[in-house]
């Protein structure tokens, strides 16, 4: 087995280049990502599911159980399955159309195009199409469609220079190398006939760290962090290189630290279902004491009754009796818990979201680009952040140094002045 002494693994990845039968065999990943939720087929389930995690439509669902009950329903069943459908059907359609733009930015993704070498031309090629052990060439300004294994650059040594914001958040620019041994491969002929076989490490998040080997023309050479280029990367200042793909799709660094779309929720929806918890408490606290006077009431005074006021079937004693009524009153008070609320919320959610779009204060006149609410949920969590964390001056700076003012040779440039003679 391959072994990494950088890695607590003990696996290995083998990857042949342009041998797509070859790399068929281990059921590599393709390189079609996926960071929605739902599809047509589980949308309506998994929303659901993920609903009913709020305490306030548990209740609400508990709720229209008990109505459906004739023996302690006081109340109709439409008087709480309007109000729940309601908020379910308003949730779930903002669910969906955020989900929606996951989709399209899915597709917009996936439908890249890249330049791929086969049988010894460079042919376009989806992302989603591009396969494990395919020879990618680069160009400058594009995104990196894989994880690659730089093998040739247009640069001298066989650098180039890659801009990894995406993948940490640093803008500064970070050199990458190949081999020396591929370093001759600079055209698709040459890159058709390359056959070396990668043997490394398994699909990890860790970003800094690559440990593999190439097996080439009866010779190993050891591989490391700096002859590859990661996927989310953007290749500048450099006109050409070409790649090995040996992470693709869900398999690439950049998707390893992405993680699964969680159901988030912001501080208010934290605090109303509290709320609603200790409401729901003070209602049964209600329900327990009313039970109890109506089991006293018909232990003493409901007894006489009987030979004309009998119980209901099939009520045979106080205790019974008392015990149907607590349900009953759970029913007859549900109006203390304010679903209404829920419903308020999420219409304020949705409105809020389009003023964030149609704001012109959030409009960047450089970009040509306005202010976008990508999720309708976490909107209100804006507006309570109390601190700011920043690692170095170019996270809220931008990085940009504009000229003030300099000295040569006894003459000032720059300034308002434009050009004058220092004295």
């Amino acid at each position: 087995l391959f072994f990494c002494p950088n890695t607590d693994c003990k696996e290995e990845r083998r990857v042949r280049a342009n041998d797509r039968e070859y790399n068929e065999k281990f059921q590599y990943a393709s390189n079609c990502i996926v960071t929605s939720k739902y599809n047509v087929i589980t949308f309506l389930p998994v929303n659901l599911f993920e609903q009913f995690q709020e305490v306030a439509n548990t209740y609400f669902l508990f709720l229209l159980i008990l109505q459906l009950i004739p023996q302690i329903s006081s109340l109709s069943w439409f008087t709480t399955i309007v109000p729940l459908v309601l908020v379910l059907s308003i949730t779930a359609v903002k669910d969906a159309t955020d989900d929606y733009f996951r989709h399209k930015s899915d597709n917009q993704v996936n439908n890249r195009q890249s330049q791929v070498v086969i049988h010894g031309s460079l042919q376009k090629e989806k992302w989603m199409n591009v396969r494990v052990g395919d020879i990618i060439k680069l160009e400058n300004n594009q995104f990196v469609a894989a994880d690659l294994l730089l093998l040739s650059s247009s640069e001298p040594h066989s650098l180039c220079y890659i801009e990894t914001a995406e993948l940490d958040g640093e803008t500064n620019m970070k050199v990458r190398q190949s081999l020396s041994v591929t370093a001759e491969l600079g055209d698709p002929n040459s890159l058709a006939s390359f056959d070396g076989e990668v043997v490394c490490e398994p699909p990890n998040n860790k970003l800094d760290r690559f440990c593999g080997l190439l097996c080439w023309r009866d010779c190993k050479y050891p591989l490391s962090n700096h002859n590859m280029l990661l996927r989310g990367c953007v290749l500048r200042n450099t006109e050409t290189c070409y790649g090995l793909v040996i992470f693709a799709g869900p398999d690439t660094k950049l998707m390893q630290n992405s993680g699964r779309t969680k159901f988030k929720r912001t501080s208010i929806d934290r605090l109303m279902n509290t709320l609603v918890l200790w409401i729901f408490g003070f209602m049964v606290c209600m329900g327990v004491i009313l039970a109890v006077g109506n089991a006293v009431w018909e232990r003493e005074v409901g007894s006489l009754f009987q030979s004309y006021l009998a119980w209901d079937l099939p009520v045979d004693n106080f205790l019974f009796s008392a015990f149907l009524s607590f349900w009953s009153y759970v029913i007859i008070l549900n109006t203390v818990v304010p679903i209404s609320l829920y419903v308020s919320v999420e219409v304020i959610r949705l409105g809020h979201s389009y003023f964030i779009n149609w704001d012109r204060k959030m409009f960047c006149p450089q970009c040509n680009t306005a202010a976008e609410a990508r999720t309708t949920t976490l909107n209100e969590e804006l507006g309570q952040v109390e601190y700011i964390f920043s690692d170095k001056t170019g996270t809220l700076t931008q990085n940009i140094m504009s000229f003030s003012k300099c000295s040569i040779n006894g003459h000032a440039y720059g300034g308002s002045c434009g050009l004058m003679r220092q004295k």
